[in-house]
């Protein structure tokens, strides 16, 4: 295997695991750089930067699709057979990899696509005033409804 390539399976998928991590699950901790240092600490930088956009960019087109496993295999086989394509290593990797996290990376992009806040949980109950300044209130129903709203990674509550 050529290593200009990048055609590493325990590389390709480190590189897949990064890119997932940064562009499906919000950890900014990983970076270009450092998975360029800690996978291909050999290759330059312009090799390493045209194997990572062509590994995000199919990722990416895999992933928007949610492609099942059979359109997985056509959508790859016919980039092993494209000029500049990738290698039966890649698409190895590609394969084995989204098999693996798939349903992860669809949740990832379900939180992304929410803009506002979801309602994570909601609880009531009825009380009977007992005690009012008024005196028509007392014995009259109160309703108390408790909504639990929360974006990806914060909860607020809201009474």
């Amino acid at each position: 295997a050529n290593m200009a390539e990048g055609d590493n399976s325990k590389s390709l998928n480190g590189l897949l695991n990064g890119i997932a991590q940064y562009v499906y699950y919000n950890n900014s901790e990983i970076t270009e750089e450092l998975l360029k240092n800690e996978l291909y600490p050999d290759l330059s930088q312009e090799e390493f930067h045209a194997l990572h956009e062509k590994m995000k960019g199919l990722l990416k087109t895999i992933a928007s699709a949610d492609m099942d496993f059979t359109q997985l295999e056509a959508f790859l086989t016919a980039h092993t057979k494209k000029p500049g394509g990738v290698s039966g290593e890649q698409a190895a990797a590609l394969s084995r990899f989204w098999k693996n996290h798939k349903p992860k990376i669809r949740d990832g992009l379900v939180q992304q696509s929410r803009w506002e806040s979801s309602l994570r949980g909601l609880s009531w109950r009825a009380d009977l005033q007992t005690q009012s300044r008024c005196a028509e209130r007392i014995g009259s129903p109160v309703a108390l409804v408790e909504l639990e709203l929360g974006r990806t990674g914060q909860v607020e509550r809201f009474l």
